[in-house]
């Protein structure tokens, strides 16, 4: 499949219905996604493998996992809404998708979770919650070889720091996040925000 193929597929992706503010719930756009996916199938860390999205909100990342040939994928999301919304996504597209019903932020949430191949995931950026991302990284890290996700502009230095001894970073690739007006605090139609891609190899 190509890229704009998939990018095309993803853009029929439902979003949340009733986004928290406090969860940071934003759509990952479909372009976005899709540059993600893309990566990580061009370096052989999708097709045939198991998959884990962590906060899969509505899917977009596992569905797309799937549609570029995943052999399973799973979900972590602890919003049963944003679940019935993701599961709705995938059979409208055909793919299978697992959802774990778990919270990020619960220390027990790790022993729910299983192993996999790779990590896929948009976590937090911690704009409403100060290290909401950190969980997400420790647990991604913790099940799986290689870790895709999507950071704030300038998080290269702190993930290289706050990974150090754990992991290497193998992949930095500049992108776009647009996000339209979702909150009441959004003055802005939509705003594109500078986010990095960041691809992430536990060390052995």
């Amino acid at each position: 499949m190509r890229l704009r193929r998939l990018e095309m597929l993803l853009e029929k992706v439902t979003g949340f219905e009733n986004p928290s503010a406090e969860r940071e719930q934003y759509q990952t756009p479909a372009p976005l996604a899709a540059r993600l996916l893309y990566t990580a199938f061009l370096a052989g860390d999708i097709a045939g493998l198991r998959i884990l999205e962590l906060g899969s909100g509505t899917g977009i990342l596992g569905i797309g996992a799937a549609l570029l040939g995943a052999g399973e994928v799973i979900g972590v999301e602890i919003d049963t809404e944003a679940t019935r919304i993701a599961e709705l996504n995938a059979l409208n597209l055909g793919v299978d998708l697992h959802i774990i019903d778990a919270d990020m932020g619960d220390p027990g949430a790790e022993g729910v979770i299983p192993m996999a191949d790779t990590v896929i995931m948009n976590p937090p950026f911690g704009a409403q919650v100060e290290h909401a991302d950190r969980p997400f990284i420790d647990i991604a890290l913790s099940k799986a070889d290689v870790v895709y996700g999507i950071f704030n502009k300038g998080s290269e230095p702190f993930i290289r720091q706050y990974t150090a001894g754990r992991a290497e970073i193998t992949n930095v690739i500049a992108a776009e996040c647009t996000i339209p007006r979702t909150f009441f605090f959004h003055t802005d139609e939509k705003r594109d925000i500078p986010v990095e891609i960041i691809v992430l190899k536990r060390i052995q």
